[in-house]
């Protein structure tokens, strides 16, 4: 039996200085302690920017004024499978934070490559940093 897909919204938050938003997971959940893109899964019924909007309402405070599509990934991970619907957000009113207690950094493309990403996020590390 192959596992079900996981439809995930992310959201690849870019600052007028050209820094990208960057989060990292807690330890004691998949892929635990490695730096992501924040965002989370899609509801039955729930458009990508929708999800999007409630998402990182909820993990970095912030209300997305807007955003646009950036590119689609499927990663397997033998255990999960999921796809990401990943999106440029380039407005937004607040001030962003770890609301679950998770820390965050602002990090231009080209220092991506310094962190420790979920191998699903290394097409969209390769293609912020310019290397795809």
């Amino acid at each position: 039996m192959s596992p079900q897909v996981v439809c995930v919204a992310v959201g690849v938050v870019i600052d007028s200085a050209g820094r990208i938003l960057i989060t990292k997971r807690a330890a004691d959940v998949h892929q635990g302690g490695l730096w992501e893109f924040p965002g989370g899964k899609i509801e039955p019924g729930e458009t990508t920017p929708a999800a999007l909007s409630r998402e990182l309402a909820e993990e970095i405070g912030i209300a997305v004024v807007h955003c646009e599509s950036l590119m689609t990934v499927s990663h397997d991970y033998g255990d999960k499978q999921v796809l990401l619907d990943v999106y440029q957000v380039t407005d937004w009113i607040g001030e962003p934070r770890g609301v679950e207690g998770q820390p965050l950094a602002w990090v231009l493309p080209r220092g991506l490559a310094a962190y420790r990403f979920p191998a699903g996020n290394q097409s969209i590390v390769a293609r912020l940093s310019g290397e795809s």
